[in-house]
């Protein structure tokens, strides 16, 4: 009785998650004989680069940040492509991979009989997809440093950002596989991914935008996550880092507490 009204007035994660490095185990050797599913991931955003960042760049040249600073239009858009590159790996890990293993595989049914609890799963799987988006984000570095796309040594603590934007997306995308009843219902997923990955100052700056998108462009999570890398690469900082921050840091922690929640209420009820 007590555990129960405990776990009504404190967040289930911060119960818990202790065993989810089971689950990363179990991930790591499934994984081991498909690693080219993994190593393909990567070279969709380097595409990206060289299409649109080095491609249009030449015919855009340069952009004017809010400082007034010139900068090559593909400096401006690879660290956006990093933080896209992130919330697209984790989306699809959290979404597609999970629904599978919790509506047909039964992977989660087995689980749950041994000692390891929901919040182990939840904890688990979101942090599998942050180890594939770490890999991505170090990747992707690299390619930008070969090609002098990094201003600032601060572009090291992009890797971390990604990071942080991939738990963000991942813990919400698992949270809202478990509200999804059919292959069908992902279409919702492309439906709200696109319009983030094309307005969320990806490609030009904010205030290129009419003042209404502008604003609405403000409550997109990518755009937090853009601000950061883009900030950490170009070396220009200034306070509103911190509340993009927070926005990805609330965001995630609310994430991995529904889907915690709902796994325990599809799987144990």
């Amino acid at each position: 009785m007590s555990r129960t009204l405990t776990a009504r007035t404190i967040p289930v994660s911060a119960f818990g998650g202790l065993r989810a490095h089971r689950l990363l185990e179990r991930n790591l050797m499934v994984y081991r004989r498909t690693w080219i599913v993994l190593f393909s991931g990567f070279f969709e955003p380097v595409f990206y680069l060289f299409s649109i960042g080095v491609g249009v760049g030449a015919l855009v040249g340069e952009v004017t940040l809010p400082d007034g600073t010139l900068v090559p239009y593909a400096t401006f858009v690879a660290p956006s492509l990093l933080a896209a590159s992130a919330m697209n790996g984790a989306i699809y890990e959290s979404t597609l991979n999970i629904f599978f293993k919790l509506k047909y595989g039964k992977v989660y049914d087995a689980i749950l009989s041994t000692p390891m609890k929901p919040v182990d799963i939840a904890v688990g799987e979101i942090s599998w997809s942050l180890i594939r988006g770490g890999l991505y984000a170090v990747g992707f570095m690299i390619v930008m440093a070969v090609f002098g796309l990094v201003e600032s040594w601060w572009a090291i603590m992009a890797v971390p950002a990604a990071l942080l934007i991939g738990f963000a997306f991942a813990s919400v995308g698992m949270a809202a596989t478990s509200f999804m009843r059919s292959w069908q219902d992902f279409d919702m997923v492309q439906l709200v991914t696109l319009p983030l990955f094309l307005f969320s100052a990806t490609f030009y700056p904010l205030d290129v935008y009419p003042p209404a998108v502008q604003n609405l462009t403000r409550f997109s999570p990518l755009y937090h996550g853009v601000e950061i890398i883009r900030a950490l690469t170009l070396g220009r900082f200034d306070w509103s880092i911190a509340g993009h921050v927070a926005f990805l840091v609330v965001m995630g922690a609310i994430g991995v507490t529904v889907a915690a929640r709902r796994i325990e209420k599809l799987l144990l009820n």
